[in-house]
């Protein structure tokens, strides 16, 4: 039994994973794009103009969370079988860690995002695997603070290889020409994809599933009937479930809408470049130090609770955009969000996990992906529309209230109902 304020052997590696995965997260949201755009744009035969990249960026990100939604929930599923979770986690896991090594050394473009998309699917998939391990790595009382802590670490660990990666590449070619373009590149990939890797050993040495279901093996069409028979127990019988992913789907859009926006807000107002990329840096350190807040908090107050503070304070962060102006304000924006971020997401990972039955985790969560992976589109519309309409971003960012005032409204609801687990 694990010390009230001391981490388990187990609750440690289990934490250390989000550390990992984090790093590529964050060479994926910044440096990637860049490196995309810098092999496809040119001259040369095969290559292509700066609209047509981001076309086709575009597409293979909206490919990645269309293969994800459909692949999760049947990964997932398979995975509740008995000793078998583990092995497909560390089956995507090899995959996502080697496609990220190779993505550093590929010259041509098509190539580079058909590896970059097998490398995000695995990765994804890697994710539902780890958030369904929660139900066997720590106990329920403890399944707050011990999520709060992988978030927590994880934003700050991500920072570690992703400063070797933004050295090479801004430093890089002005240190006499020691490092190329093309090295930069090979360095940013392999110094994530081997820091992914080694902080994910303890995990892959001490996991060991408890929760399984004992079963011969299945069809994907059966798999698929299984899916679809939770999704209507879940409509007609287990509502706390159900309301729950709805307020969960709500609010975690406005979150997702406003991480991927944030450049775009700074640029509307034209704020400085670099500033905007120095704040967003500071902005992990926030996450990671209110992470850890909220894990202390999550001994004293209830998940539901500490949920709505976070819904609550993202509320008052859209209201506040109205009067955003300046670089400043775009900081004290951009710092709470980061307050309020790593918090809002590991305390749902961490609630949905005590109202799922433990068996079936794996498709539990592989259903929980799918409203993951698709926030923000919703959001970013209303954003669209705003701008087109002829609304500021100011106005645009504000709109974003009816999303965390629903999702309030709905989480309500689902605290409500009696649990059927």
């Amino acid at each position: 039994m694990a010390e009230k304020n001391k981490l388990t052997k187990i609750e440690k590696a289990w934490v250390l994973y989000d550390v990992g995965n984090s790093a590529f997260t964050m060479l994926a949201c910044s440096l990637v794009p860049i490196w995309f755009k810098t092999l496809a744009i040119g001259t040369n035969p095969g290559q292509i103009t700066s609209d047509q990249a981001t076309a086709y960026w575009a597409l293979a990100m909206s490919l990645i969370t269309v293969v994800v939604a459909l692949l999760g929930p049947v990964l997932g599923s398979y995975a509740d079988t008995k000793d078998r979770k583990k092995f497909f986690f560390t089956t995507v896991l090899a995959i996502g860690v080697i496609g990220c090594f190779v993505c550093g050394f590929i010259k041509s473009w098509i190539l580079f995002m058909a590896v970059l998309v097998i490398t995000k699917v695995t990765y994804s998939s890697s994710q539902v695997f780890y958030d369904s391990m929660l139900n066997d790595v720590t106990t329920e009382e403890r399944m707050d603070e011990v999520s709060s802590y992988g978030y927590a670490w994880g934003y700050i660990g991500s920072c570690i290889p992703f400063a070797v990666a933004l050295v090479a590449y801004v430093l890089g070619p002005d240190m006499v020409g020691m490092i190329s373009d093309s090295l930069s590149r090979i360095i940013g990939f392999g110094v994530t994809a081997i820091w992914w890797f080694v902080v994910t050993i303890p995990l892959l040495k001490e996991y060991r599933q408890l929760h399984y279901v004992e079963r011969q093996q299945v069809s994907v069409g059966e798999i698929f009937a299984g899916i679809g028979r939770t999704i209507a127990r879940m409509v007609k019988e287990d509502k706390k479930v159900f309301y729950f992913l709805i307020a969960f789907f709500l609010y975690i859009d406005g979150v997702g809408t406003i991480i991927d926006n944030c450049i775009n807000i700074g640029t509307d107002l034209d704020l400085s470049t670099v500033g905007q990329v120095i704040t967003l840096l500071l902005t992990q350190v926030v996450a990671f130090a209110f992470s850890l807040v909220f894990a202390r908090l999550s001994r004293r107050f209830s998940t539901v609770t500490l949920i709505k503070v976070c819904i609550v304070g993202y509320f008052c962060v859209c209201l506040y955009a109205l009067t955003l102006k300046s670089l400043l304000g775009f900081a004290i924006l951009a710092f709470g969000v980061g307050m309020f971020q790593g918090s809002i997401q590991s305390l749902s990972r961490s609630y949905f996990s005590k109202i799922i039955p433990p068996e079936n985790s794996g498709e539990y969560f592989g259903i929980y992906d799918i409203f993951c992976k698709g926030a923000s589109f919703l959001g970013s519309f209303v954003l669209a529309a705003v701008k087109l309409a002829g609304g500021t971003i100011n106005i645009a960012v504000a709109s974003l209230v009816v999303f965390f005032a629903l999702g309030y409204v709905f989480l309500s609801l689902a605290d409500k109902q009696k649990n059927v687990r």
